[in-house]
């Protein structure tokens, strides 16, 4: 018998010679797997020159297999049995899975829907553990490697090749400062040059579009601190008479504990659209969607308080 490589075998002809081994005719099997009667006179001369073995032999009663080809009948059914098994996506049971699932978002998106998220999780799926990671530089790469499964961003972000995002949360900016502020409780743009802003910094950049904004219309605000997190910046604007321009929804939550008003900002984009990120390879990936899914969820619920809060 001559030595055989398995990058010069056809593996397509595996399901040819399995459906030959069970129905021990060439014809009925070549019609189970799609192949006319001459492709299959074809298929079975490379299959006895493979295996260097007749295959089918005439016998009393009709064709019958041979010895080599008997032998081969169960363990070919079962492997191709575990290949199809590979092939197909096992079931997604949240109640079975063990796993953790890193998300990376701001501190102020982390306050709107992590405790909601670890909440609804935790009442379907036991096994798996939220892991909030901050954004930090070489978040892209992470993520399309797979190390963080899903990334919160503004949908003005540009994404890194081979990502996609959905939509997931409509927020808008504030400027937000204590009660009693000497502004009154109106905003203009000249106002961003007489008082102290305070900057968030997430990648250690300073600039921003309200800077480019600012500087179109001849300005430029004054900085009097630069911190990591959005709660750092409500913590000191509740005590001085600096300001900062940050996410609404967030700051809502934090006016009544910190003492803090909310004023309209006076620029053209206001607007905020918050998305999932993930690396486009896992789209398929079961888990990953079902947590797109709840985080989906956890979203409306805050936006519908944040409708009727609004409302009222």
């Amino acid at each position: 018998m001559h030595e055989k490589h398995l990058r010069a075998i056809d593996l397509n002809l595996l399901p040819v010679l399995e459906a030959l081994l069970r129905h021990r005719n060439a014809t009925r099997a070549g019609a189970e797997v799609g192949l006319s009667q001459p492709a299959m006179s074809r298929a079975l001369g490379r299959l006895r020159y493979l295996l260097d073995d007749p295959l089918l032999v005439r016998g009393p009663g009709g064709a019958m297999l041979s010895p080599r080809a008997e032998a081969l009948r169960q363990p070919l059914a079962a492997l191709l049995a575990e290949v199809r098994t590979l092939l197909t996506d096992p079931p997604f049971d949240p109640a079975e899975e063990k796993r953790t699932m890193r998300i990376a978002m701001t501190d102020s998106q982390a306050d709107l829907l992590l405790a909601p998220l670890v909440r609804r999780i935790g009442l379907a799926a036991r096994g798996i553990v939220i892991e909030w990671l901050p954004i930090a530089p070489g978040l892209p790469e992470r993520m399309l490697t797979g190390e963080i499964d899903l990334t919160l961003a503004l949908d003005t972000t540009p994404l890194p090749r081979g990502a996609a995002s959905e939509p997931l949360l409509e927020d808008s900016l504030a400027v937000v400062v204590r009660r009693g502020h000497p502004c009154g409780g109106i905003w203009s743009m000249a106002d961003y040059a007489l008082y102290p802003s305070v900057v968030v910094s997430l990648l250690g950049d300073r600039a921003s579009e309200i800077d480019a904004e600012l500087a179109a219309a001849g300005l430029e605000r004054p900085i009097t601190a630069i911190v990591p997190t959005f709660r750092a910046a409500a913590d000191i604007v509740a005590v001085t008479d600096s300001v900062t321009t940050i996410s609404r929804a967030f700051a809502a939550g934090l006016a009544g504990p910190l003492g803090l008003m909310l004023i309209a900002p006076p620029l053209a984009q206001i607007k905020l659209g918050v998305v999932a990120v993930w690396a486009r390879y896992r789209s398929s990936d079961p888990a990953l969607g079902w947590l797109r899914a709840m985080l989906r969820e956890v979203a409306q619920q805050v936006a519908d308080q944040g409708s009727s809060s609004t409302s009222q």
